[in-house]
């Protein structure tokens, strides 16, 4: 809600002034937010007021008057984050007070679990103030010191939420167009830097056996057509989202839908985020592949470059020099082809249908492995692990840096050279980019 001008004057003259006009807008705030029509009113004061201390003041009030509330709840939650330390402070001390159960997955953000810290054989650093409330505002909450028990606790807290995210593994799967991947070893990954103009080192992804047991995967990306059947079932419920799905209204709806060079039914689509995909692979009965499932279905198992063999054939893959309809010869000649795509004509086909070039397929018959678009997994660029993010509430700039934050991309798109084209390749993305150039397939478990 918007604050009436009552609530914003603060006369910060001096610091006498300062502190007796805060003082009277937090009396203010109490009389007013006390019943459960006030709610809304604190919780804005926590969050919107310019001044820190009355922010600080609107999370005790909150925590005093209405902590049973779930939007009280997360405001005080939220004020853990505030950029003053003295509103964080104040958020932990009501948290601790009040044992507020609901703050937990903030709290961790902070420290990490306390499963961990609470051990003795655990690395510690010499902490500040922030983090000393709020290790003790988890331990307080959990109610002990012991780790094992701490642990079972923890289990026990996220326990809904690991079952919302297990969910998907019992949906019926949605599709009848995917291909069986057997059981057995595959080779992944490359021995070689690759040569040419856009030679790159390949040392994240080195020659190696990998051994995975069966699943399908889809044959083609998914496409326009398929995800608005998401869409029309999801609708606005949230059902099919990851627990950390962000807030930001648009409710799984694609970026480039008004786009006709990317929004024709048979395209594949873009302009979702990893939150998206993941909703969509749930609806679907199944999940984003890992890079390995998707690299195995790429490949076989004969360690090829490309999905069709070891030779590059350019007739097989859309990407930079069939979408432009130029060559370029090298990085230079390639940035300055790219710098030329305007939002509404240039280039005027960029995506080709999901089911086209069939002459580029795997060996397993899954079509466009490389080019046409890049493809999300649910791989950990930097871990290796399944993405397990935990940024709900943040902006993408507060999370930017995180490497836990990106996920693998994998294949190629219409604006990539032949060096991201290979099987091996791997590429990153944020979670929460918006892109034309990727998009993204569902594996499946083998019955």
């Amino acid at each position: 809600m918007e604050l009436s001008p009552e609530f914003l004057e603060v006369d910060g003259s001096d610091d006498t002034r300062y502190w007796e006009s805060v003082q009277s807008v937090v009396e203010l705030a109490d009389r007013r937010g006390r019943d459960a029509k006030g709610v809304p009113l604190l919780v804005s004061l926590a969050v919107q007021h310019p001044e820190w201390p009355v922010r600080a003041a609107a999370v005790r009030l909150l925590a005093e008057h209405h902590r049973d509330d779930p939007a009280a709840a997360s405001a005080i939650a939220g004020g853990t984050h505030d950029p003053v330390d003295w509103v964080a402070f104040a958020s932990l001390k009501v948290i601790t007070q009040y044992r507020i159960k609901a703050a937990v997955p903030d709290l961790i953000r902070i420290s990490g679990w306390p499963s961990n810290f609470a051990r003795e054989d655990f690395s510690r650093k010499p902490v500040g103030c922030g983090a000393a409330f709020t290790k003790r505002a988890l331990l307080t909450i959990f109610g002990t010191r012991d780790p094992e028990e701490l642990r079972r606790l923890e289990d026990e807290y996220f326990t809904d939420m690991r079952a919302r995210i297990r969910t998907h593994a019992a949906r019926p799967r949605r599709t009848e167009d995917a291909i069986l991947i057997p059981a057995g070893p595959f080779l992944a990954g490359t021995a070689s830097a690759q040569s040419g103009p856009f030679r790159m080192k390949q040392d994240d992804n080195p020659l190696r056996a990998v051994e995975l047991p069966a699943y399908y995967i889809d044959r083609t990306t998914v496409t326009n057509a398929r995800y608005a059947q998401f869409l029309e079932e999801a609708g606005e419920s949230g059902v099919f989202d990851h627990p950390d799905q962000p807030e930001d209204g648009r409710n799984h709806r694609p970026a480039h839908a008004h786009d006709p060079r990317f929004n024709a039914p048979e395209m594949p689509q873009v302009g979702i985020d990893w939150y998206d995909a993941w909703a969509f692979a749930n609806w679907a009965g199944g999940s984003l592949p890992s890079e390995l499932q998707w690299e195995k279905a790429a490949r076989g198992t004969d360690g090829r470059t490309y999905p069709w063999g070891n030779t590059w054939d350019p007739e097989r893959v859309n990407y930079v020099e069939r979408s432009y309809g130029r060559q370029v010869a090298d990085l230079d000649e390639l940035e300055a082809l790219l710098v030329t795509t305007t939002h509404d004509d240039r280039p005027a086909h960029p995506v080709l249908p999901a089911d086209s070039l069939p002459a580029g397929a795997s060996p397993y018959g899954v079509l466009q492995m490389s080019g046409n678009v890049w493809e999300l997994t649910r791989t950990n660029f930097y871990t290796g692990d399944d993405m397990d993010p935990f940024f709900k509430g943040r902006h993408p700039m507060e999370f930017m840096n995180r490497k836990d934050a990106f996920h693998v991309l994998r294949g190629g798109t219409w604006t990539s050279p032949l060096a991201c084209l290979t099987t091996f390749y791997r590429g990153k993305d944020l979670i929460t980019d918006l892109h034309n150039e990727v998009g993204f397939r569902c594996v499946y478990e083998a019955e």
